[in-house]
């Protein structure tokens, strides 16, 4: 049974599945000799797993963290390859990867040691991470000669294991740390003639030398800048995401009255003041700034006071509202990354941050 949006009664999140297509489409024009492996892990950056899953089911593959959303998809009948980015860690994971045809990312020796002693029934695909400056995760560069003898080795290893790291500063153009981390990645495996992987969303957009034979775009895909200053838009990208939710109460604050828990606004002037139906409980952030930008009948407005759980107080001005009036919060008139700057956060941290009460639909 559908959901009613007119009795929804909070926060509704739109999914444009053509926006999804098109963001995958300018992956593969900038990469045109890259194969991709999309990236939806946290339920698709917060967008819906299955989904955005079959939306983006051009893609050559999916990245997932965790085994139970790699089972997910599979239940869901997704049938491209998809990457446990974390890897596994016990035999009964390398069992279930096994059955359901996954692949592994190996990044430790302890993974490589549980991979040496499982016996299962089928050899696994296997990519080989290397810590090339992320400190994170993946073999440290003096120890990857050891793990890909090793996996080379190991009777559990499907044909030749992959290669992959992780740009830890991609994101800042300018910062050259993401070339000594390329160049150091290839140098290890320059003469191993095997598929790599390097560029994430800001190493596939702004780092040529990252697009080799796997790219592994995720931001990007939701039609996000993962850029300072930097939108959708500037990129051709479309937002996939619109966060919209009704204004349920509208009053007049006079000056000097304070708004919401703690006073932190007060008028300085006779203030229109609408309550929209969204708060932490949602997944918008408590420690939203006021000044913050929503719209409403296309004029921007700004949050005032402190967000509560169910609840953001907005400052209308002059503009003409009214009860029931759509308020939104961000999406394709109003990106993201203007609104995360207003919570001193990135925004991949709003939509990954959407509460399971939020209704979504697909379009």
């Amino acid at each position: 049974m559908g959901i009613d949006l007119n009795l929804s009664g909070g926060p509704f999140a739109a999914i444009d599945r053509a926006a999804l297509r098109h963001n995958l489409q300018v992956v593969h024009t900038i990469a045109p000799n890259s194969k991709v492996l999309a990236v939806i892990k946290a339920n698709a950056y917060g967008h819906g797993l299955i989904p955005v899953a079959q939306a983006l089911n051009s893609a050559d593959g999916f990245g997932v963290a965790r085994l139970r959303e790699a089972m997910a998809l599979r239940e869901a009948g997704v049938d491209q390859s998809i990457v446990l980015l974390e890897g596994v860690f016990s035999h009964a994971e390398f069992d279930a990867a096994a059955r359901l045809n996954f692949e592994i990312v190996v990044h430790s020796f302890e993974q490589l040691d549980a991979l040496e002693t499982w016996h299962g029934a089928r050899p696994l695909s296997i990519w080989c991470k290397i810590d090339t400056g992320m400190n994170r995760l993946g073999f440290r560069v003096d120890d990857f000669a050891m793990a890909w003898s090793r996996l080379n080795a190991c009777k559990n290893v499907q044909a030749k294991p992959r290669v992959m790291t992780h740009l830890a500063d991609a994101d800042e153009r300018a910062d050259q740390r993401t070339s000594r981390q390329i160049e150091r990645f290839n140098s290890l495996v320059r003469d191993l003639n095997v598929e790599r992987s390097i560029g994430n969303s800001a190493g596939t957009l702004a780092w040529p030398e990252a697009r080799v034979e796997w790219v592994r775009p995720g931001l990007m895909l939701y039609g996000m800048s993962p850029f300072m200053n930097s939108v959708a838009a500037d990129l051709n990208l479309q937002p996939a995401m619109t966060l919209t939710t009704p204004l349920i109460a509208v009053r007049d604050v006079r000056a000097g009255e304070q708004v919401g828990y703690g006073g932190i606004w007060q008028a300085s002037k006779d203030t229109r003041v609408g309550i929209a139906a969204v708060g932490y409980g949602d997944g918008y952030p408590r420690h939203m700034r006021s000044g913050a930008p929503v719209l409403i009948r296309g004029h921007q407005a700004t949050v005032i006071g402190r967000v509560s759980m169910d609840m953001i107080a907005i400052d209308l001005g002059d503009k003409p509202v009214m009860v029931g009036d759509t308020v939104v919060l961000w999406g394709k008139d109003l990106p993201a990354e203007r609104v995360a700057a207003f919570a001193d956060t990135i925004p991949y941290e709003l939509v990954c941050g959407i509460s399971q009460r939020v209704a979504m639909s697909y379009r």
